[in-house]
C-alpha cells in the first residue's frame, strides 16, 4: 500500500478550500442584473386559498414583480412528480395528488408556497411579501401519523380518500400466523420513530438564469443528483428538452438525502427568470429550511417477535403507519416500503416476515429519504424487537443475537422480506466488539454508578443495511422511476495528469479524495496529478448523484472499470512503442514492462504518445479517455454492531454516553480516516434522535411548535462521547472494489443502540424516542417510588 492510495488514511484534498474560505456555495454565486425571490407562505396548516390581492406589493419599492401558482398554470407548469410508484395489497398505485410549485386551490400545511415576490434587493421582497393580501379560508387540519386514518379527520386531498396513499404488504401474512402459532413466547412492542428536521449546515438555495438568446436555462442549486433534477424538470414539470437546461451544483454543505428533491423553489426561480428576462436568486433562512425541507422518519408501529423455547426466531409481525406529509416528495413511496420492510429480516434468520405498510397523508411538511432511509427505521424496529425479547426470555442480549444470526457458510442467503446478502460474518463485529466495550467488566462499572447513586446501561444494536440500490432492471420492477447506475469518464491529459467527470455528488463525503485514491492507485500516477469534477450537467456524464451511500460502491465502480479501459487501450499504445506482442506487456504501479526484458513505459508517456500520435498503432484511436457506466448485480450490505453504555442521574434525568463501541463491516476501505469521519458524523445524528431532535405539530392547529433552534434541540459536542471504531471485513462479492458503503451506518444503528442502553439502565421494557432529561427523570422516579 503506497502512502496514498487505497487504504491510506490521505487526508482531504478538499478541505484546504473550505477551512480558508475559498468554497464555491450556491450562495456565493452571483449573476448580473440578478433579482431575489422571497416566497409568502401559508400561515395555516389547511387552508383555501379564495384569492390573493397582490396589487400593494407589486407596487412597492423595488418589485419587479409577484407570481402565483394561476401564473404558473397559465403557462402549463406541471406538477412536481414523485418518482416511484408504489402498488398497494391489491395491486394498484399509491395515490398520486397533484404538487404544484405554487398552491393553487388550497394551502395544506404551514409553511406551503402560496406566492412569489421577485425584487431589486432580498429585503425589498421580503418586505414586499408582507403586502401580499391572501383571503384564506381556515380548514380544520390533522398533524398526527396515527390520527389521519381516523374517520373524522381532515381531508386533504379528493385523489386520496381518507388520507391513505398507499396501503402495502410483503410477505406471506397466513405463514406468519403459522410461526405464530407455534410460538413459546412473543414479543410485542409499540414504537414511534420520531419524525426529524434535517437541518444540513448551508441552508438549500436556488439561482434561475435564462439566456433568451439560446432560449435556455441554467439553473444554480444544492442539488445532491443535478442530473436527475435536470430531467424532473425537463421532462415532467417544464417539458423541455434536456439541452435547454443546465444544472450546477457547486459545493454543497452537506445534504444528508434533503437535497436529493425536485423543490418548489428551485422550479419558481428558474420559471420566473424566463418571465421577468433576469437571473432570480433565493437562499432559505433556517425558519423557511424548519418548516419546507423535507423532514425524516415519522413512523409508527406495532411488530412482533415470535420465538421458540430457546430463544430462536420463528416469525415477525410488523404493521407501520408511515406519515407521508402533505403531498408527495420525489422519493417518498419507496422509503417506508421497498427501502423500510425489506431490511426487517436484520442479521437474523428469521424465517417468516410480514410486514403491513399503511402511508398517509397530513398537513405537515412532506417527508421523504433522510440519512438512512428506511434502514434506520427498520433497524429501531428489529433491535428494540430483540433488546425486549431477550429480557423478556431471559437470555443475554448478546447471547440471543448470536444465536439467531446468519452464519458465514450460509450465505449467499436469501431473506423472507426479497433481499439477498451475498456476504457477512456478523459474529466476528460482535465478538469484536464486546472486546472492545470489556463486556465481561460491565457488572463492575455498573455497581460503581450505583455507589454514586447513578444507573448505568449498555445497549447493542446489530444493523444491516442495503447500499447502491440495484440493479436497474429490478428497481424499475418495483416501481422506480430512473435506472440506478452510475457513471464515469477518466481522461489523461497529454502531459500525464487525469481529470475524472462522475455523475457521483459531493457533499461532504471527501469524493475529491477517496476518488483520487482509487484512481491513482489504479493508474500509478501520483495522487496530486488527479481532478475530480462534479456536479455539472454541462460538463460530467449524466449520472445518478449520491445518496444511499452508493457514491464509491456505484460510482467509484464506474470509474474503476473506465480506469480499466484506459489501461487496456494504454497497454496496445505500450507494446506498439517497445515493438512487443500486447499479451507480453505487464502493467503495475503506472508502468508497462515487457515481460522477460528490461524494456518499459511509463503511463504518462503512453498518453503523452496518445496525443502527440507520430509513433502509433494504425488500428488504435487518438486521445486517452474513457467511459464506463457500471449497473449493480445487486444492493450491497454493510453491517456492524454498536454497542453504547450510558449513565444517568436519576435526580435530574441527564443522560451521559459514556462509552460507545462501532464495529463495523464496509467491506474494502480506501480511506480509513475518511470512513471514521464518516461513522462518528452518522452516530452524532442518530444520537441526537435519540437523546434530543422531536419534529413537532400541534394536534389541533398543526402549527409547526418546534419551528427554530430554541424549540429543536440538536446534539452538540458535549453530548458525545469519543466514539471509539473498530471495522471487519467481508469483502463486497459482485462489484470490482469490494466495497459495501458506510455513509448512514451510524445513524441507522445508534438511536436503537441508544434507546436499548437507557431502558437497560432505568430497568424497563420501552419509552419513546427523544429520551429526553424530563421524560427520563420521570420514568426513573416512577421506578423509584414503584420500589419503594
Amino acid at each position: 500500500m503506497s502512502e496514498t492510495g487505497i487504504g491510506a488514511s490521505v487526508q482531504r484534498k478538499e478541505d484546504f478550500r473550505f477551512l480558508t474560505g475559498q468554497g464555491r456555495y450556491t450562495d456565493d454565486i452571483n449573476r448580473p442584473g440578478q433579482l431575489h425571490a422571497y416566497f409568502v407562505r401559508s400561515p395555516h396548516a389547511h387552508a383555501t386559498i379564495n384569492g390573493i390581492n397582490k396589487s400593494a406589493a407589486e407596487a412597492a419599492e423595488g418589485v419587479v414583480a409577484v407570481f402565483t401558482g394561476a401564473d404558473m398554470a397559465a403557462d402549463n407548469v406541471g406538477s412536481l412528480p414523485c418518482g416511484w410508484v408504489v402498488n398497494d395489497r391489491h395491486g394498484e398505485p399509491h395515490k398520486a395528488p397533484p404538487h404544484f410549485p405554487l398552491a393553487r386551490d388550497k394551502a395544506r400545511y404551514v409553511g406551503d408556497h402560496v406566492a412569489v415576490v421577485i425584487a431589486e434587493t432580498y429585503d425589498a421582497a421580503r418586505n414586499a411579501g408582507e403586502l401580499v393580501e391572501v383571503d384564506y379560508g381556515e380548514l380544520p387540519a390533522v398533524s398526527g401519523t396515527g390520527t389521519a386514518l381516523d374517520s373524522g379527520a381532515a381531508q386533504l386531498h379528493e385523489e386520496a380518500p381518507g388520507n391513505l396513499c398507499y396501503d402495502w404488504v410483503l410477505g406471506d401474512e397466513a405463514e406468519a400466523d403459522a410461526a405464530f402459532a407455534k410460538a413459546h413466547h412473543v414479543t410485542k412492542v409499540d414504537l414511534v420513530n420520531n419524525r426529524l428536521i434535517p437541518n444540513a449546515m448551508e441552508p438549500r438555495a436556488a439561482l434561475g438564469d435564462y439566456d433568451g438568446g439560446t432560449d435556455s436555462f441554467t439553473l444554480y442549486s444544492t442539488s445532491q443528483n443535478p442530473h436527475l433534477l435536470k430531467l424532473i424538470l425537463c421532462a415532467f414539470v417544464f417539458g423541455l428538452n434536456e439541452n435547454k437546461l443546465r444544472v450546477i451544483a457547486p459545493d454543497v454543505g452537506g445534504g444528508f438525502g434533503s437535497k436529493i428533491f425536485c423543490y418548489a423553489e428551485e422550479t419558481v426561480c428558474m420559471w420566473a427568470s424566463k418571465k421577468v428576462k433576469a437571473p432570480v436568486k433565493w437562499t432559505a433562512d433556517r425558519s423557511e429550511s424548519f418548516t419546507s425541507d423535507a423532514h425524516g422518519r415519522d413512523h409508527i408501529t406495532h411488530a412482533q417477535l415470535a420465538m421458540d423455547e430457546n430463544g430462536k426466531f420463528l416469525g415477525m409481525k410488523v404493521d407501520t403507519t408511515a406519515n407521508m406529509g402533505a403531498y408527495l416528495s420525489s422519493f417518498s413511496t419507496s422509503v417506508p416500503t421497498y427501502l423500510y420492510a425489506t431490511l426487517l429480516a436484520g442479521q437474523y434468520t428469521t424465517p417468516v416476515i410480514f410486514a403491513n405498510v399503511k402511508a398517509v397523508f397530513s398537513n405537515t411538511a412532506p417527508v421523504d429519504a433522510y440519512r438512512g432511509a428506511g434502514r434506520p427505521e427498520a433497524t429501531y424496529v428489529v433491535e428494540r424487537l430483540v433488546e425486549v425479547a431477550a429480557r423478556e426470555m431471559g437470555i443475554d442480549p448478546a447471547e440471543i443475537r448470536r444465536r439467531n444470526f446468519i452464519q458465514p457458510d450460509q450465505f449467499p442467503y436469501q431473506t423472507p422480506v426479497a433481499l439477498q446478502y451475498d456476504i457477512g460474518d456478523y459474529d466476528a463485529s460482535l465478538t469484536k466488539a464486546l472486546e472492545m466495550i470489556d463486556y465481561d467488566g460491565f457488572a463492575g462499572r455498573k455497581a460503581a454508578s450505583e455507589a454514586k447513586g447513578k444507573l448505568r446501561g449498555i445497549g447493542f444494536s446489530s444493523y444491516i443495511e442495503a447500499c447502491g440500490i440495484a440493479p436497474s432492471a429490478v428497481v424499475g420492477s418495483l416501481g422506480a422511476g430512473v435506472g440506478l447506475w452510475e457513471s464515469a469518464q477518466v481522461r489523461f491529459n497529454a502531459t500525464g495528469s487525469v481529470s475524472v467527470f462522475t455523475g457521483s455528488h459531493s457533499h461532504g463525503q471527501g469524493h475529491e479524495t477517496t476518488f483520487s485514491q482509487l484512481v491513482a492507485d489504479t493508474l500509478g500516477i501520483p495522487i496530486e496529478n488527479v481532478e475530480i469534477v462534479h456536479g455539472d450537467t454541462g460538463s460530467i456524464p449524466m449520472g445518478m448523484g449520491t445518496y444511499g451511500s452508493r457514491s464509491l460502491a456505484v460510482g467509484g465502480s464506474a470509474i474503476s472499470r473506465a480506469c480499466d479501459k484506459i489501461i487496456e487501450k494504454s497497454r496496445k499504445i505500450a507494446a506498439h512503442l517497445m515493438e512487443a506482442s500486447v499479451e507480453d506487456v505487464e502493467f503495475e504501479n503506472g508502468t508497462f514492462r515487457v515481460a522477460g526484458t528490461d524494456k518499459e513505459k511509463s503511463i504518462a508517456e503512453v498518453a503523452f504518445t496518445a496525443y502527440v500520435p507520430h509513433n502509433y498503432p494504425e488500428d488504435v484511436e487518438p486521445g486517452l479517455d474513457e467511459t464506463a457506466f457500471y449497473d449493480p448485480l445487486n444492493f450491497t450490505y454493510p453491517a456492524g454492531v454498536h454497542i453504547c453504555e450510558v449513565e444517568i442521574d436519576p435526580s435530574t434525568g441527564v443522560t451521559e454516553i459514556v462509552d460507545w463501541v462501532a464495529v463495523d463491516d464496509f467491506g474494502k476501505v480506501i480511506n480509513p480516516m475518511v470512513v471514521e469521519g464518516q461513522v462518528h458524523g452518522g452516530i452524532a445524528q442518530g444520537v441526537g434522535q435519540a437523546l434530543l431532535e422531536n419534529c413537532v405539530y400541534d394536534a389541533d392547529s398543526g402549527q409547526l411548535l418546534t419551528g427554530s433552534y430554541m424549540d429543536y434541540c440538536m446534539p452538540r459536542a458535549d453530548d458525545l462521547p469519543s466514539f471509539r471504531v473498530g471495522l471487519t471485513e467481508t469483502a463486497c462479492t459482485h462489484n470490482p472494489l469490494g466495497v459495501k458503503g458506510c455513509g448512514e451506518a451510524g445513524a441507522i444503528a445508534a438511536p436503537a443502540a441508544t434507546i436499548n442502553a437507557i431502558t437497560n439502565a432505568l430497568g424497563i421494557l420501552s419509552m419513546d424516542m427523544p429520551a429526553s432529561p424530563e421524560k427520563v427523570w420521570r420514568l426513573a422516579n416512577e421506578q423509584k417510588m414503584a420500589a419503594e
